[in-house]
């Protein structure tokens, strides 16, 4: 039978999954190459013939996405799929148009041929962008669910940027487990906040394989979402976080635009910190797209470690890498703690080394803030080395984990943190009543 050929754009998350759950067997379709984008260094590799399976005994390689053209005329490729999120629809259609002058179809693989059933109950906590306070709504969620008795096991959508066969099946309880696992800043970020709560977290490549191994362990599962991604399970409760401050893009950026119009729940965050006109544009707008969501209203309150180390200081803010770059916000909760506290930013653009400096060209759009950027060990080297070069007194650490135990700051330093605070009824608690 003769096999249509295809390849799968992605940034080693929604692309292998996609992969793994409707190409791997399919012996109607040759999978060719996969693309990447978002991430450094995740180009050059292979999906390993481990994961492949047998259809794939050279395994695939993993090309740069600008290949893309070469790739549909040199395989004879007939269908592209777009398998990655957190990016506008203009900016899908743009690849989209890529794929079709090349030669070949454009395809979007939705819920129907992606999600897989659990035999546990399944709440997902998804956003309609990344930055709209994902993380702490997940961990709110898993407190109540605790608290109610039940044992929780959290998945989080990938991050497998090392060695792809090592990382198919990933189980954290520990900080020693993620130094076992060689975890970048980006892994940490998600995965150590969970840990300090007794959370125990799943993540890998092969999401059939960690939900068989998480199901051993839990009475409910929680689905811990990357960017504004899809849920990989089939949700029976679908949380969905949205940002007043980017009211609009809930209808503008893709797959969130999926999220809000399928919600159960939606958590409209940050609604201390936005405008009122703000937060009734996108009251007006949930209601508009799905008017039977349930609609919870939450602050994401910041608390200073020690508001005397940075007050009235000049100041080097480090914030939440993906918030600040392809979640398009200038600046995030550590700019804002340092402002009220009377802190002067030092500007860390001009003492950017490597990456740091191809970071700060690819997102124009940052402020006087250091993205928390380290996707591997040369990266976060590179971050350090910006970080000893700029002149200031202090450092505000706005990151979800503490940089401290990673890297040997130079100057005097102190943490920023949010969590999730709801505001009135609905409440998370109420939602949760029919699983708990």
């Amino acid at each position: 039978m003769r096999r249509t050929k295809v390849v799968i754009m992605g940034a080693a998350g929604r692309d292998f999954h996609n992969f793994n759950v409707f190409f791997r067997n399919n012996e109607a379709y040759q999978v060719v190459a996969f693309t990447a984008t978002q991430i450094p260094g995740i180009e050059g590799r292979r999906y390993p013939p481990e994961l492949a399976g047998p259809l794939y005994p050279e395994g695939i390689p993993i090309e740069p996405e600008e290949n893309l053209p070469q790739l549909v005329r040199d395989h004879g490729v007939e269908v592209v799929v777009f398998a990655y999120s957190d990016v506008s629809h203009q900016h899908v259609m743009e690849r989209a148009a890529t794929a079709v002058a090349a030669g070949a179809d454009f395809w979007l693989l939705g819920p129907a041929s992606t999600q897989l059933s659990s035999q546990k109950p399944v709440v997902a906590v998804c956003a309609v962008r990344t930055g709209c306070g994902k993380s702490q709504t997940t961990r709110r969620v898993a407190e109540i669910l605790k608290a109610h008795g039940k044992k929780v096991a959290v998945i989080r959508h990938p991050m497998p940027y090392g060695n792809l066969v090592a990382q198919a099946v990933q189980r954290f309880a520990s900080y020693q487990d993620l130094d076992r696992a060689g975890c970048t800043i980006e892994e940490r970020e998600e995965y150590e906040p969970h840990i300090d709560r007794g959370n125990v977290v799943f993540a890998g490549v092969d999401y059939g394989a960690i939900l068989r191994e998480a199901e051993k362990e839990a009475d409910i599962i929680l689905w811990d979402g990357g960017n504004n991604d899809l849920p990989f399970y089939r949700p029976d409760l679908h949380i969905v976080v949205a940002d007043p401050l980017r009211a609009g893009h809930e209808n503008t950026y893709w797959p969130g635009s999926v999220n809000i119009r399928q919600a159960d729940v939606v958590v409209m965050n940050k609604v201390d910190s936005a405008s009122v006109a703000e937060t009734e544009r996108l009251r007006a707008s949930i209601a508009e797209l799905n008017p039977q969501a349930t609609v919870i209203e939450a602050a994401s309150p910041i608390s200073v470690e020690a508001p005397a180390v940075i007050a009235r200081k000049r100041v080097l803010v480090i914030e939440d890498g993906p918030t600040v770059t392809h979640g398009e916000m200038p600046f995030g909760a550590g700019a804002v703690a340092a402002r009220k506290l009377g802190a002067q930013l030092v500007d860390p653009r001009p003492y950017a080394v490597g990456s740091i400096v191809d970071t700060y060209e690819k997102y124009p759009h940052l402020g006087p803030v250091l993205p928390a950027m380290g996707y591997g060990e040369r990266q976060i080297q590179e971050l350090a080395a910006t970080i000893a070069k700029v002149p200031c007194d202090a450092i505000v650490i706005a990151t979800p984990i503490d940089l401290r135990r990673l890297l040997e700051l130079p100057r005097p330093s102190t943490r920023v943190r949010y969590e999730l605070q709801e505001i009135g009824r609905p409440t998370l608690e109420e939602a949760l009543a029919p699983l708990v």
